[in-house]
C-alpha cells in the first residue's frame, strides 16, 4: 500500500536535502516599462483629443514653415556657393567664357538651387555651342559638358562677306584669313532670318554637303569656285581658275554626272577659235550641252546696241575623240569688224557681279599681308 505525502503550502521553503541541488524557481518578467509607454501614449491621445482641429492645422503649417526656412537657409549658405566650374568639350569656344557665364548665373543661388536648365539655354545661345549639359557636383561645383557646332560650309552673303555655317544652317563666324578654304563656296543664301528662310537654308546646306562629297570624290571640286543654290532645282556652278568667267547650269538632277560631262565638253571646245570667250555651259537637258559665249558690244550711231552672240550646240561624240559642233550666229548689220572682242563680266541671275574663289583667296592673302 502506497503512502501519499501532502506538502505544506506555506511560504516557508523546505531546505534541499544534503547532496541535492536547489530547485530553479522562474519569476515572471516585469512589465513596468511597457506599462509606462502605454500610459504615455494614452496621455498624448487624451491631450490631442482636447486640442481643437484648427489648432492642429496651425501646428502643421508651423512645422512646414520651419522646414522650408531651414531648407532655404541651408541651400543659400556659403557651403553651397560656386567655387569650381569644370568645362569640357570645347575646341572652338572659349572655356573661360563658358565658366564666367555659369558663375554669374549660379552666383546668386548657389549650387543647390542653381537653375541648370536656364543656364544651359543661355549657353546654347552662343554661336558655336549646340548643346550644353550641366550637372551639380556637391557641395560647391558645377560640371559643364559642351557639344559644339561644326563648320560645314562657307556662304558668300549678298554683302560679299564669307561666313561659316554649320549643317543646321546656323551662322557661326566670319571666315578668317588663316582658315582652310572649303572645296567651294555657297551662293543663294536666304538672309531674311525667318523660320521659313531657315528651313530653306537647311535644305541648301544639305544639298551643298551632298555636292561636296560627290564632286570631291570624283576630283571635280577643284574646278568649282562656288555653287549657286538659290533654287536647288536649278543648280549652277561657277568655275575656278582660268574658267572663272564660266557658269555651268546643271539643273536639279544628277549634278555629278552632268558637271563631269559639261567640263569634258568645255575642255574639248577650248581648242576652237572662240573657245576663250565661252561664258556658260548649259547641260540642264542632260543629253547635250549648249555653250554660250559673247564676242563684244558696240554702240551704234543711232544710239542702239550692237551685240553679237553665238550659241553652239555640242552633241555626244560620233567617233571617239571627235565632236559634232553646230554653230548659229546672229550678227548686226552695223557691226564693226575691226572691233576687238570684249568678254562681258560674269553676273549671277540677280544681275550682280560674281566673285570667284580665286578672288576670295586674293582677299585672304591681302588680309594676311595687311
Amino acid at each position: 500500500m502506497k503512502e501519499q505525502v501532502i506538502t505544506s503550502r506555506s511560504g516557508r521553503r523546505t531546505p534541499p536535502a544534503k547532496g541535492r541541488p536547489a530547485a530553479f524557481t522562474q519569476r515572471p518578467a516585469r512589465r513596468e516599462s511597457g506599462v509606462k509607454g502605454a500610459e504615455h501614449s494614452n496621455v498624448m491621445r487624451r491631450l490631442l483629443a482636447h486640442v481643437p482641429r484648427a489648432a492642429k492645422v496651425v501646428l502643421v503649417i508651423a512645422a512646414a514653415v520651419m522646414v522650408f526656412v531651414g531648407y532655404r537657409t541651408a541651400s543659400s549658405a556659403s557651403f553651397f556657393q560656386v567655387r569650381r566650374v569644370d568645362v569640357s568639350g570645347t575646341s572652338r569656344t572659349s572655356p573661360e567664357e563658358v565658366a564666367n557665364i555659369v558663375r554669374r548665373a549660379a552666383g546668386r543661388t548657389g549650387v543647390w538651387r542653381a537653375d541648370l536648365a536656364g543656364i544651359s539655354s543661355e549657353l546654347e545661345r552662343l554661336p558655336g555651342i549646340k548643346t550644353a549639359v550641366i550637372t551639380r557636383v556637391l557641395p560647391d561645383g558645377l560640371r559643364v559638358r559642351i557639344s559644339e557646332r561644326v563648320p560645314a560650309g562657307v556662304v558668300r552673303t549678298a554683302a560679299g562677306h564669307f561666313v561659316w555655317m554649320d549643317q543646321d544652317a546656323v551662322t557661326l563666324r566670319d571666315m578668317a584669313p588663316t582658315d582652310q578654304i572649303p572645296p567651294f563656296f555657297i551662293r543663294g543664301w536666304n538672309e531674311d532670318g525667318t523660320a521659313e528662310a531657315r528651313a530653306e537654308n537647311v535644305e541648301r546646306m544639305q544639298k551643298y554637303l551632298e555636292l561636296a562629297r560627290e564632286w570631291s570624290a570624283a576630283g571635280l571640286a577643284d574646278r568649282v569656285s562656288e555653287v549657286n543654290l538659290i533654287d536647288i532645282r536649278d543648280i549652277r556652278a561657277q568655275l575656278a581658275g582660268n574658267d572663272s568667267q564660266i557658269e555651268v547650269r546643271l539643273g536639279g538632277q544628277d549634278p555629278g554626272t552632268r558637271l563631269k560631262n559639261a567640263l569634258k565638253t568645255l575642255d574639248e571646245y577650248r581648242s576652237l577659235s572662240q573657245g576663250g570667250l565661252i561664258t556658260y555651259v548649259d547641260i540642264t537637258q542632260g543629253v547635250r550641252a549648249i555653250l554660250g559665249f559673247a564676242t563684244g558690244a558696240q554702240i551704234s550711231a543711232a544710239g542702239g546696241t550692237d551685240d553679237e552672240t553665238k550659241v553652239a550646240e555640242v552633241t555626244e561624240p560620233t567617233v571617239p575623240g571627235n565632236t559634232r559642233v553646230k554653230v548659229s550666229a546672229t550678227t548686226s548689220a552695223n557691226r564693226n569688224p575691226a572691233a576687238k572682242p570684249v568678254v562681258k563680266p560674269d553676273t549671277d541671275r540677280a544681275g550682280n557681279k560674281t566673285k570667284s574663289r580665286d578672288e576670295a583667296k586674293g582677299l585672304n592673302r591681302s588680309r594676311r599681308t595687311g
